[in-house]
């Protein structure tokens, strides 16, 4: 479905950051948006971006504005994303973008935009709660949770990267209208795919997260005749922490640095219990790499016949799957082979016109809007 003319000319005031997926996820957008004559300004919150991630934001044509505000889970009380929206909706009356993209959709919660507002379902505490933990809510999260309520409900359309997420977003904050399912797009590494010199597991991602479960992985490497290689901080800005004791870690690598590895086509793998979508699994389906994945509702609706599914409890299963591929390399060149094709239909461009669309109709509705408050008065 092409874009209509009426979508084009914007400027979009975007939030983001520069800790996890969602700065990727802001880029690549940006990148694609510019195809279609938008411009992107990116509010960075939380910690500074690296000088590779300026580099990357330059490269997409983004412009930053580093704000120093706090992160939506990083913060220690209402009245600091309740500051953090207000500044970000002085931001806007500023620089007068034609429609704010809120990633952290919280900051509506207690601001007033006066241009339509487009809000992001990546990731919630509720949500994670519920997929890693379960039960009761605890204090800190209830706070949070309100506070996304009150800015899911103040965004005029919501965005969602799969429909298990969007699913269980819905159902968690009791949502009238769902979100709009829009699945999100990487960039494909532009860098040569060598020939397998050795084997070897790799993982990417926020390690320190729960929800990430890097420790059935580090327990997994235990179990394996070949190296484990992860890729991502060990340490949070929120004081959470892991420790590797069997897989190796690599820190934090650059986009170039990641690519690099994943032009090797090791077994990637990811034991998550919770994930909206999973950029880095993208990643390593573009390189052709075999994926064994946890058995849960996105990774099954994104990866379905294209990867081999384990319990994310269990470091035996995790093992074994790993172990066949090892041993099976007709198997292993076959399963790489259709992630690298299921990858092809999650692109930048879909993504990018997807959201286009959702733009078009948030801003058609407030035009009519206005028409009626008019003629009203």
């Amino acid at each position: 479905m092409s874009v209509p003319e009426a979508a084009k000319s914007l400027h979009v005031l975007m939030t983001a950051d520069a800790v996890g997926g969602v700065w990727q996820y802001a880029l690549d957008l940006a990148r694609g948006l510019r195809t279609h004559d938008v411009r992107t300004t990116i509010a960075v919150l939380g910690p500074w971006p690296s000088v590779d991630q300026q580099t990357m934001a330059e490269a997409a044509g983004a412009e930053l504005v580093v704000t120093g505000l706090p992160l939506d889970w990083t913060a220690s009380h209402q009245g600091e994303l309740k500051e953090a929206g207000q500044a970000i909706a002085r931001l806007a009356a500023q620089i007068r973008p034609d429609l704010i993209h809120l990633n952290t959709p919280a900051l509506a919660a207690d601001a007033c935009f006066n241009v339509p507002v487009v809000a992001a379902c990546h990731s919630c505490v509720a949500t994670w709660w519920q997929a890693v933990k379960g039960g009761t809510l605890p204090e800190d999260f209830i706070w949070r949770t309100d506070l996304v309520r009150r800015g899911y409900a103040s965004a005029g359309k919501l965005l969602a990267p799969t429909l298990a997420f969007a699913q269980a977003t819905s159902e968690a904050y009791d949502l009238t209208h769902p979100p709009v399912v829009v699945r999100n797009g990487r960039r494909g590494s532009q860098g040569k795919t060598h020939a397998r010199s050795d084997d070897f597991v790799f993982t990417a991602g926020r390690l320190w997260d729960e929800g990430k479960n890097f420790a059935t992985i580090d327990r997994m490497a235990e179990l394996l005749p070949i190296q484990v290689l992860a890729a991502g901080p060990l340490q949070g800005p929120n004081s959470a922490q892991i420790e590797a004791h069997h897989a190796k870690s690599l820190g934090r690598l650059s986009d170039e640095d990641v690519a690099r590895h994943l032009s090797r086509q090791p077994i990637f793998v990811s034991t998550a219990f919770y994930e909206p979508f999973g950029l880095a699994i993208l990643e390593a389906a573009q390189a052709g790499c075999a994926l064994v994945l946890s058995d849960i509702p996105t990774f099954r609706e994104l990866w379905e016949g294209a990867a081999l599914f384990v319990n994310p409890r269990d470091e035996n299963e995790a093992a074994d799957a790993v172990k066949r591929l090892v041993q099976d390399m007709d198997a292993r060149g076959v399963l790489g082979r259709a992630a690298r094709k299921r990858a092809e239909t999650y692109t930048v461009e879909a993504m990018s016109e997807g959201v286009l669309r959702v733009y078009q109709s948030v801003l058609a509705g407030a035009s009519r809007q206005s028409s009626l408050e008019g003629a009203a008065a």
